[in-house]
């Protein structure tokens, strides 16, 4: 957590701004705080191999590196246009030991059937998602993570915001306002869930502010249809929050 003076003198405040920032983990971002327990419960269990699929490769990254420390093997399924585009974060992946597949692959049926119909598909999230569970959902040895949305996801993350309390208490400082960036929301349930349970007790009463895309509204003006969670409908049924007028 740093304290953001030049901040408060450009925009001529009298706030203190507190800027916590989690970007300095080895894999460049907060998500190692849910790779890492998911990964070692999954090595306790006797799970050998973790799939998962990524888009731009930033967040693949993180199961690799947990992966690497607690000895499993990872696989992963990068949507192919960033695959190709994006080549660092695939070596950086290769690194740490994982073996990444340009998806749509000729690895698995899902993705088969996409190069059947489309030889050129660029892919998507949803197919990369398809392949990864498939190769989950066919051997029993392996396990599928995701690194945002669910449940088990926002509790891990909440160590963001135990240790800004902890952080802010060593300060001399009672937050007026907590705001974080939101769109599948490890992000901002990290941060903000711990000071919500101390407001909710009474402790301390701050604004809780969550900003969203306006591209992409999903808590401010959406509906929400369910729907299968990626294209080839491997995973469960999920609401899956859509722009009004889509």
């Amino acid at each position: 957590m740093t304290e953001l003076g030049d901040w408060r003198t450009l925009i001529d405040t009298p706030a203190r701004i507190y800027y916590k920032y989690e970007g300095t983990s080895p894999a460049g971002s907060h998500k190692p705080n849910t790779a890492l327990p998911q990964v070692w419960y999954n090595a306790q269990q006797g799970v050998k191999n973790v799939v998962t699929e990524t888009g731009a490769g930033h967040g693949a990254v993180l199961w690799t590196f947990a992966c690497s420390l607690f000895g499993l093997n990872c696989e992963v399924w990068q949507v192919r246009v960033s695959y190709d585009q994006k080549p660092y974060r695939k070596l950086m992946m290769q690194t740490w030991g994982a073996k990444v597949h340009p998806s749509p692959s000729g690895v698995t049926d899902a993705g088969r059937k996409i190069l059947e119909t489309d030889p050129s598909s660029p892919g998507s999230l949803g197919i990369a998602i398809s392949e990864a569970v498939e190769v989950a959902a066919t051997h029993a040895d392996t396990k599928y993570c995701l690194g945002s949305v669910l449940n088990h996801v926002l509790l891990h993350q909440t160590i963001i915001g135990e240790e800004c309390l902890k952080q802010m208490e060593a300060v001399g400082e009672t937050p007026d306002m907590i705001i974080g960036c939101t769109g599948g929301g490890s992000n901002f349930a990290g941060l903000a869930f711990p000071f919500i349970r101390e407001k909710l007790n009474g402790k301390i009463n701050p604004i809780i502010r969550a900003v969203e895309p306006a591209a992409c509204p999903s808590l401010t003006k959406a509906f929400t249809p369910t729907d299968y969670g990626d294209d080839g409908g491997m995973t469960p049924i999920v609401e899956d929050a859509l722009p009004l007028g889509t």
